[in-house]
């Protein structure tokens, strides 16, 4: 039985140009989009569906879900000389 919030983890593939989102609280979650917003409302939609699948019954009338969102990111030495751009 769930009786807590589900953490959703995203992070950013920059190779596929795409956030992807998984979590361990949802057995079978995991989805792609370009954007968190595009994301945030396929998760809306997926979630529901995938607890009654697994059957996880829960005593909450709406399920708090903590989506949490991972970039890296690179930023120049300035101590280090910059190649330049042709």
């Amino acid at each position: 039985m769930l009786n807590r919030m589900i953490l959703v983890r995203a992070q950013r593939d920059d190779l596929a140009g795409v956030w992807v989102a998984t979590s361990e609280d949802v057995p079978g979650l995991i989805t792609e989009a370009e954007t968190m917003e595009e994301l945030h409302a396929k998760l809306l939609v997926m979630i529901p569906e995938l607890l009654e699948a697994n059957e996880i019954d829960c005593d909450l009338t709406e399920i708090p879900v903590h989506i949490v969102s991972e970039l890296m990111t690179r930023v120049a030495n300035p101590r280090i000389a910059q190649p330049a751009i042709p």
